[in-house]
């Protein structure tokens, strides 16, 4: 795949850039790991001065950042000024809290252990390689980055390809804030790079957002030279309604899980799992609320549902489509590619499915929602569980008994109650099975990237 940006509104290449050279890339190894040096012995309170410098300069860019982000992959303008606000929360997030969060544990019986005092610190690993997705081209780089750098680590973007501008900016976006020259730079590389830039011994840890395949190459990569990696893959959420439900919320909130980002979100809602008693009514409810959402430029604030952010997602999508289709499916809204320029699909609900059909197992990352009629929460669990991933889900239900059942047994990292998955720089996120391991956000993300070592401190000391 070329580095480029290419409008998926209209297919056209709007601007291309070069790969960085094997010597680019070596320069820019050494600047990170230079300024880790230098930021590892900076005071936290420098650090949160030079990520609000960095957060105010970002506030500053919002509509120009915003504005790239649609131009680079398809979302409707209003909901990428909302990622970068919440990139400025992130961050200003970290700055707030990391010295917190990285405070030395004190054991309260240093006696026990045959010590006058013991205790537990964190330490920055070092420098720390980001292979990112295009889908939040800025909130999944910079939820990495703020605590990174709040830490001390130094890290070096590997963004999507089809996203060059968005993976520039990000890459400037620390320089002059008071953080170390080098802290952290965009490379302007492909996917068989990732390699050798991972197996360099400046590199200290990995972190990945994308594809199942993805993620297995570079586990493969820094397990074989003993590097800590986080990843967090794909997800095909369940969203189950349950009787008691409030109906006309769950509706609303079903629609927005299933088209935020154009449906191209890991945690989006895809599965809905629906109770027979209230099946039928959901199910007119919600087709009829996709059928009319508005499909058109992501530039103008009227539109709900832009392009899909690459031509390969549009045809991969319509062919999940088309093999369910094919194989019995019923489809009560959208179903067909629009003949129009641009990487469009409609929104689209497919209902009585099968096994034999791939949308069952794989995850739709578009807005298609599949529809399945339980008779009870414990068939609601095993469909909710059948599939290989396990990033988050979502239940509706006012019986308390229900919630319990299914915190305690839906196999994911995060359940949302009557409510939408999000991602909140609060609450620890990331998932299990192929959904990946590791954690990003709140005290755990911050976490993830340094040494937890012991001190011991004898009677003598």
């Amino acid at each position: 795949m070329p580095i480029a940006t290419i409008n998926p509104a209209t297919g056209n290449t709007e601007r291309t850039f070069p790969a960085d050279t094997s010597a680019e890339v070596e320069t820019k190894v050494a600047r990170a790991h230079a300024a880790h040096l230098e930021l590892r012995r900076m005071s936290f309170s420098a650090r949160a001065a030079a990520m609000h410098a960095a957060a105010d300069a970002l506030l500053a860019d919002v509509d120009q950042a915003a504005r790239v982000i649609t131009i680079e992959m398809g979302r409707p303008i209003a909901q990428s000024e909302a990622e970068v606000l919440k990139c400025v929360k992130g961050m200003r997030f970290y700055a707030d809290h990391a010295e917190e969060f990285l405070a030395d544990t004190v054991l309260a019986d240093p006696a026990r252990v045959g010590a006058s005092r013991a205790w537990t610190r964190y330490e920055p690993l070092g420098v720390v390689l980001a292979v990112m997705p295009w889908n939040y081209p800025l909130w999944q780089v910079l939820r990495f980055a703020a605590p990174a750098l709040m830490a001390g680590n130094t890290g070096l973007l590997k963004h999507a390809s089809n996203v060059p501008q968005s993976a520039l900016y990000l890459g400037s976006l620390f320089e002059g804030s008071g953080f170390p020259n080098g802290s952290f730079q965009a490379l302007l590389i492909g996917a068989h790079d990732v390699h050798a830039v991972l197996e360099d011994d400046r590199i200290k840890a990995v972190t990945l957002t994308g594809s199942e395949p993805a993620g297995r190459s570079v586990a493969a990569i820094a397990g074989s030279h003993i590097k800590k990696a986080v990843l967090e893959l794909g997800g095909s959420d369940p969203f189950i309604v349950m009787p008691t439900a409030d109906l006309d919320e769950a509706v609303s909130t079903a629609v927005r899980a299933r088209t935020v980002n154009n449906g191209q979100s890991c945690i989006a809602g895809k599965r809905f799992i629906i109770h027979e008693d209230v099946y039928d009514d959901f199910a007119g409810r919600f087709a009829s609320k996709m059928a009319a959402l508005r499909v058109g430029d992501p530039l103008d604030r009227e539109t709900e549902i832009g392009p899909l952010a690459t031509r390969g997602g549009r045809d991969e999508i319509a062919e999940l489509v088309d093999d369910a289709i094919a194989k019995g499916a019923a489809v009560l809204a959208g179903g067909t590619v629009p003949d129009r320029a641009g990487w469009y699909y409609p929104p689209t609900v497919i209902s009585e499915l099968t096994d034999d059909m791939r949308v069952v197992m794989e995850e739709a990352f578009g807005p298609v929602a599949t529809l399945y009629r339980v008779k009870d929460r414990d068939e609601a669990v095993r469909i909710a569980n059948q599939t290989t991933f396990g990033l988050s889900s979502a239940v509706w239900t006012t019986d308390s008994d229900d919630e319990d059942y299914f915190v305690t047994r839906i196999e994911a990292g995060a359940v949302f109650i009557n409510g939408m998955s999000v991602s909140y720089p609060e609450l620890p996120f990331g998932g299990i099975k192929a959904s990946g391991y590791g954690r990003e956000l709140a005290a755990e993300g911050i976490r993830e990237f340094c040494n937890l070592k012991t001190v011991w401190r004898g009677a003598a000391s």
